[in-house]
């Protein structure tokens, strides 16, 4: 039996349009349901970093990851799962307030260092950045305000420290043509 868990994988590709459609119907095409998928360039622009959470066994993310390799534009896959890292996510929270609730809502969002972004006559924006626990928490206690719109980013994440452990990264290093002059 292979238990499912949540698995944060990070892959460096090149910085093309349909990379995204490519790695994205790799997924479809197995029966996996994208968790979040978070995608932009990296420090060199002509590489984009994606991470993608998605609930998989180890067996099932061993076959994406060879999949995944299959794909000239893949450069570097890292299953974080397996390392120690840091994740974020970015929430924007649309919540019903009046002048009676508004101050208990403020509160809220001051305790968990987010901010207020647009104040309405009968709503306020919150902004929150965190790990999961803490963008579902907030979510949780702004629930009883009523809450008009949720919209999330999705997780963004690197490995901890200065380097990562080898035995974790599946690498491929794509084939170039070699001219010479």
């Amino acid at each position: 039996m292979t238990s499912e868990s949540q698995r944060v994988l990070s892959v460096l590709v090149e910085n093309e349009s349909g990379v995204l459609t490519r790695i994205a119907g790799l997924f479809s095409r197995r029966g996996f349901n994208i968790e979040s998928l978070t995608v932009g360039p990296t420090e060199n622009p002509s590489y984009a970093r994606m991470t993608i959470t998605v609930n998989a066994s180890n067996v099932a993310i061993e076959q994406i990851t060879k999949q995944l390799h299959k794909l000239i534009n893949v450069i570097k896959i890292t299953d974080l799962s397996e390392t120690s890292f840091v994740d974020r996510e970015l929430a924007l929270i649309k919540v019903a307030s009046n002048s009676a609730s508004r101050p208990e809502i403020i509160q809220i969002a001051d305790l968990f260092r987010g901010h207020i972004v647009d104040v309405a006559e009968d709503v306020l924006i919150v902004e929150v950045t965190g790990d999961q626990g803490k963008i579902n928490a907030i979510v949780h206690l702004l629930n009883k305000f009523g809450i008009k719109e949720i919209a999330r980013t999705g997780r963004v994440a690197l490995s901890r420290g200065a380097k990562i452990d080898e035995s974790k990264i599946i690498q491929r290093v794509p084939l170039r043509m070699v001219t010479s002059t």
